[in-house]
């Protein structure tokens, strides 16, 4: 009985690895090894970076806002303390929409927060 060889089994994955490195710098595109090692990498970085992807995103807003708050003479935490106070419900993302597009819209928000502060 001859021997087992996974010729084509093995060239198939192999493949399958070096065109998930295409575009990788140096051996890590071409050699199956290299490669292999920076594709697990790889698969590791994007199950990281879906979860970073949203924390970078809050942080923008949270600047985004405290910029635009401190232009109407408020810091950030007092802006988001005296919206709850006066029961305005509205998240982060869309804060940070209204300080980049519709300043008018976000200063009549902040004079809002600021006079239930001042109470």
């Amino acid at each position: 009985m001859p021997r087992v060889k996974g010729g084509t089994v093995t060239r198939r994955r192999r493949k399958r690895v070096l065109k998930l490195a295409k575009g990788f710098y140096g051996s890590k595109h071409t050699l199956y090894k290299v490669a292999n090692q920076q594709v697990m990498k790889s698969y590791m970085y994007a199950y990281r970076d879906r979860r970073q992807k949203k924390r970078d995103f809050r942080k923008l807003w949270i600047t985004r806002i405290n910029a635009a708050a401190r232009m109407n003479g408020l810091s950030y935490s007092r802006m988001m303390h005296g919206l709850k106070l006066a029961g305005i419900e509205v998240n982060r993302k869309m804060l940070a929409d209204l300080a980049v597009n519709d300043e008018k819209a976000f200063a009549q928000l902040a004079e809002a927060a600021k006079s239930q502060n001042n109470k």
